[in-house]
This record gives structure tokens, sequence and C-alpha cells, in this order.
């Protein structure tokens, strides 16, 4: 799509990631990287005994997500002419419910605003991490782009 044909397209779907599931091992690889190894999601036997019932994702990790798995620049705008897009923030992210090892995500993404600049397009996507067969989701973040022309 052209930079011109973008306002025309906010408040709709740009993205639906396919499902990616939580394992333990990709945790406990985030708990490495991060340094958080909180019981509640590196301890199966003992997060089993806390307040979720079993161990969960960090919360980050989810949002990581957002980067690679879920990468909306990389699959759901794809603008013409286009240079290079650059992640240039989050805004108002919150993490709505636990996600248990063993669940699968996926991303829904909605284009909300759209903002031209000199040699560029800022562009900021409502991001809802759908937990499968759960009402609530686990993240919702808003995501922004500078995508240079």
């Amino acid at each position: 799509m052209t930079p011109e044909e973008l306002p025309a397209r906010i408040g709709q779907e740009i993205a639906l990631s396919a499902w990616v599931p939580v394992t333990q091992e990709r945790v406990n690889a985030f708990a490495e990287a991060t340094g958080d190894h909180q019981f509640i999601h590196t301890d199966p036997e003992r997060a089993a005994a806390g307040p979720f019932g079993a161990p969960i994702a960090h919360g980050f990790l989810t949002l990581s997500l957002l980067a690679g798995e879920f990468s909306v620049q990389g699959g759901g705008v794809r603008i013409e002419n286009s240079r290079l897009t650059v992640n240039y923030g989050l805004n108002k992210v919150r993490f709505v419910a636990p996600v248990r090892v063993g669940a699968r995500l996926r991303n829904h993404a909605v284009l909300r605003s759209v903002e031209p600049g000199p040699d560029y397009v800022q562009i900021t996507v409502q991001n809802t991490i759908e937990i499968e067969g759960e009402a609530r989701p686990a993240c919702v973040a808003d995501s922004i782009f500078r995508v240079y022309l």
C-alpha cells in the first residue's frame, strides 16, 4: 500500500498473526536473557502451588513477541517505496491476563493513527495479544513505527 492509502485503513485490522506456543523452554530462555528468574516463571513445581496454578510467561516476554513473531512491520503493513521501518516506541501497555506455559498466543493488530512527516510516515498500531481459548487478552499495547520513505 502507498503512504497515501494508509489513512483510509485507520480503525481496520492490518494483521492477524499465526498462533505462537509459549513453552517452558522459551520462558527459561527469556529468564536467562533478562535475569528475571522469579519462581512463577521458571520453577514449574513451585509455580503450580502459586497464585496462577502453573508457571506463567513474563509480561515482557509476551510484549517482546511484537518485535519478532508478531511483527507488524514484517507482515501486516507493507508500505511501497519505504527505505526503513523503525520501532519508535510504545504507548499504553497493559498486561491484562497471565499467560500460562503451554498456551498459544496471537496478535491482532489494528491501525490507530497515521502522521506524515517530512521524509517518513509515523503509524500507531493497537496490538491485542490474544490467548487461545480465553476471553481476556494477555496484553494490549500501542506500537509506534516510523516508516522512512
